[in-house]
């Protein structure tokens, strides 16, 4: 189709054109295949409608615009009457005097509400902020308990002769409504009471819609449901109460999924997970994870782990969660051989949208075989953590937080040996330029365990350097204590440092470029038989969708540097 298209807008700058080439349905209908001449007729009808809108929402209220199809007023002309073929379509939007707000009144006003910045006499009279304001006001009374505040009535005039705009606006607060309870409808696999104590709604409580929005985030965090919706009914119940219906529509309770990564040292891990959502009718999340890696490396035999789990939301509050945790997992490394067994139960708590805790009590059981003999060992610890997370990908962050701090007492049942391990994992993301096209990653990797020496603990509770998740280009847990005498074991103090700097190519691709290093040290502090080791290298990454593909390339930054190198390939940034 030959047809042409412009837009006109005099005393507009870039900003306020594409604002207008954005609402445009002409330009959106040009712009797509298989349009015809009538498509493009009912689009300029429509735009006058559009264009206006934009004017108002920009705070011109006198503007005139003018579509011409070839040579005619799209208005004018018939939708039964379309032509055959269209030359040209000419919008003109000619936007007038900048309105301005002569009074602004909203009434009343609750304690609770805060007008949006520029609803007052002398500002720019955007249309936004006024349909802002009626939204604030009856928000402002539905925070302090009066669920059914509305717009009463509203007055919007503008003079033309003084290019101002008057706003009254006036609320209907309503009585102030307490909850009901919650009542659960269509009937869902997960028990009605169990919905309500998992919802968490304070009936009998004062009304608040932040209350109505936790208890439908409470439910959805479950993964029992597919859909969520708390719907506050029309009517007022008994005794001045807000009636909420849960409609629920439930998820498939069984999910399977599984994970692979490779290393050229390393060789390959394969990870897969069963997990029921439902287990007992009450949304309990039973999960059963299995893991081998070490398939075809050079880091001696295959390290496999077999778990399971159960969570029951809303144990002691809406926002605990009681666990269950069962493990077994066998260790063949390079400086030992570990074969372990854990039972451990706890309850988990959601601070906030970017904060959760966990606290529990766990039973351990080693049989270790390294470079200080055989020995069997058992451990009664107390795992305590704290997460932050506010990043906006978990899987390919650009931009926030993420902090993560353990700190694990234990005593030795056998032993006697008490003290207890420290460890922390810390990373920011900052992104600018273009699009935000460049991130600078960083994470800081600390740990320390006091109280007990490394012949008194099980390998997996010290500390290693080395590999895919400390520094790239040295090998899987190649930095340990030097014990003498070709003797090692693994640290009690533990330093990582690790930066990139990732950048976009195209849609999907992108480049990385690292730098990783490491420290172990013998004593809780780092003073005593302590070593650094460092490493480098470059990668590229392919956006899935649901994460990028990660292929890495790194070498020692040492005397090998340049001669050996590591590759590391997986699914999601490294961290």
């Amino acid at each position: 189709m030959a047809t042409e298209i412009s837009l006109d807008a005099p005393g507009f700058d870039e900003t306020g054109t594409g604002y207008l080439r954005q609402a445009s349905l002409t330009f959106e209908t040009f712009n797509t295949p298989q349009t015809t001449a009538q498509d493009l007729v009912a689009a300029a009808r429509a735009d006058y409608a559009r264009m206006v809108g934009v004017l108002y929402e920009l705070g011109y209220y006198s503007g005139v615009v003018q579509i011409l199809v070839d040579g005619r007023e799209a208005a004018s002309i018939s939708p039964l009457a379309s032509p055959g073929e269209i030359g040209s379509i000419k919008i003109t939007v000619l936007p007038g005097p900048v309105f301005t707000f002569s009074n602004t009144e909203l009434t009343p006003l609750s304690p609770a509400t805060a007008l949006p910045e520029g609803f007052t006499p002398g500002s720019q009279a955007f249309a936004g902020l006024v349909k802002d304001a009626a939204d604030e006001g009856v928000e402002g009374w539905r925070r302090i308990g009066h669920a059914k505040a509305k717009v009463s009535d509203q007055s919007i005039t503008a003079n033309h002769r003084s290019n101002t705009l008057s706003a009254r606006i006036v609320i209907a607060p309503g009585p102030r409504l307490t909850f009901g309870a919650l009542n659960v409808d269509p009937v869902s696999s997960v028990r009605e009471d169990r919905v309500r104590e998992i919802a968490g709604l304070p009936t009998g409580d004062v009304f608040s819609p932040e209350e109505v929005d936790k208890a439908a985030k409470r439910l959805r965090r479950t993964g029992a449901f597919r859909s969520v919706v708390l719907i506050e009914e029309e009517g007022v119940g008994p005794g001045d109460t807000q009636p909420i219906t849960a409609q629920l529509s439930d998820a498939k309770p069984r999910r399977i999924g599984f994970g692979a990564e490779i290393s050229s040292l390393e060789g390959l891990a394969l990870s897969g997970f069963w997990l029921h959502r439902n287990l007992l009718g009450g949304a309990e999340r039973f999960r059963v994870e299995a893991e081998a890696s070490g398939i075809g490396g050079d880091t001696d035999g295959i390290d496999y782990r077999f778990s399971t789990r159960l969570d029951r939301p809303a144990t002691i509050t809406p926002d605990t969660s009681l666990y269950l945790l069962a493990e077994v997992e066998h260790l063949d490394e390079p400086d030992f051989n570990e074969t372990s067994a854990r039972l451990e139960g706890g309850f988990s708590h959601i601070f906030s949208d970017d904060m959760t805790g966990e606290i529990g009590i766990a039973y351990q059981y080693t049989d270790v075989d390294d470079d200080a003999g055989q020995r069997e060992l058992e451990h009664l610890l107390m795992p305590v953590r704290l997460t932050y997370d506010n990043r906006d990908d978990p899987l390919d962050a650009t931009k926030g937080y993420y902090a993560d701090v353990q700190l694990t007492p234990f005593i030795g049942i056998d032993t006697n040996a008490a003290g207890a391990k420290l460890y922390a994992d810390l990373r920011h993301y900052r992104s600018f330029g273009e699009d935000d096209g460049i991130t600078l990653a960083a994470r800081v990797q600390a740990g320390s365990i006091a109280g007990a020496s490394i012949t008194d603990l099980p390998p997996d509770m010290l500390f290693y350097s080395g590999g895919a998740g400390t520094v790239r280009g040295q090998g899987y847990q190649s930095l340990s204590v030097d014990l003498g005498g070709g003797n090692s074991l693994g640290g009690r103090s533990f330093l990582a440092l690790s930066a990139e700097v990732r950048a976009d190519l195209f849609t999907e691709w992108s480049v990385v470029g690292f730098a990783d290093a490491g420290f172990i040290g013998q004593d809780a502090l780092g003073q005593v038989n302590g070593n650094w080791h460092s490493g480098a290298g470059v990668g590229v990454r392919y956006d899935t969708g649901f994460g990028p593909i990660r292929v890495d390339v790194a070498t020692p930054l040492d005397n090998d540097a340049g001669k050996d190198f590591e590759l590391y390939i997986g699914i999601g940034q490294a961290f």
